[in-house]
């Protein structure tokens, strides 16, 4: 059985003295990646992973997850609901590389959604992408709610970084839809024109900090 284990190892291996090529070997398969931006958040049931990543065969979850722990990018935690799954301080590293492709594949949102899934969890990877190099200081720190889902952005001289903190009550709390969020850190909404729609407490210099900034250096997006 090992003797074929390492057979089916190496007929997915690339073969090559690359660090490219040897971080495909262990992330380069369908949903891989997939399962790591679910997890940059915070750590996640296996049942949680399966409703938000609508589509996966739950034996191909299961694979995916063993072969993610086997490389030490996620581990296993008991926590007070149970066993979750989340990432190492290594999976954790995955973060700059993949916020770097949702940058380069930031013009192809601009067709719109369409019927395809959307997850607002999925939207603490995507800012900090598309707001990459937007910094502030003192630091400031922006809730946003979006179709029921609550997360706080934060804006520091390091720049920005979204996570969940739902023991938190924000100070300021912007409410609006994804195409708005999303809107408005790719520079295609204004914060006044966001504003039209959506519904905003607190300093409102707090917003224009996070998003106004953003105009000038967010990715291009294509019409």
């Amino acid at each position: 059985m090992e003797k074929v284990n390492q057979a089916v190892k190496a007929s997915r291996s690339y073969g090559q003295f690359c660090a490219l090529a040897r971080s495909l070997d262990v992330v380069g398969d369908r949903w891989t990646l997939l399962i790591v931006r679910e997890l940059l958040p915070g750590p996640l049931r296996y049942t949680e992973l399966k409703t938000s990543l609508e589509g996966i065969a739950t034996n191909l979850l299961a694979t995916r997850l063993r072969t993610l722990e086997e490389h030490g990018i996620v581990e296993r935690r008991l926590e007070d609901a149970g066993v979750a799954y989340g990432l190492t301080p290594w999976g954790e590293g995955l973060r700059e590389p993949m916020e770097a492709l949702g940058r380069w594949g930031a013009p192809l949102l601009a067709s719109g959604r369409g019927d395809d899934a959307f997850q607002p969890r999925w939207l603490t990877l995507a800012l900090p992408a598309l707001l990459r190099g937007v910094t502030a200081s003192p630091p400031v720190e922006l809730g946003i709610d979006t179709d029921g889902f609550r997360m706080v952005l934060r804006l520091d001289e390091d720049g920005p970084r979204a996570f969940v903190r739902p023991e938190d009550e924000p100070e300021a709390l912007l409410t609006a839809t994804p195409d708005v969020i999303v809107a408005l850190a790719a520079g295609g909404l204004t914060v006044k024109q966001a504003l039209a729609t959506a519904e905003f407490t607190g300093d409102r210099r707090i917003l224009r900090t996070v998003f106004a900034a953003g105009r000038a250096t967010a990715a291009p997006v294509r019409n």
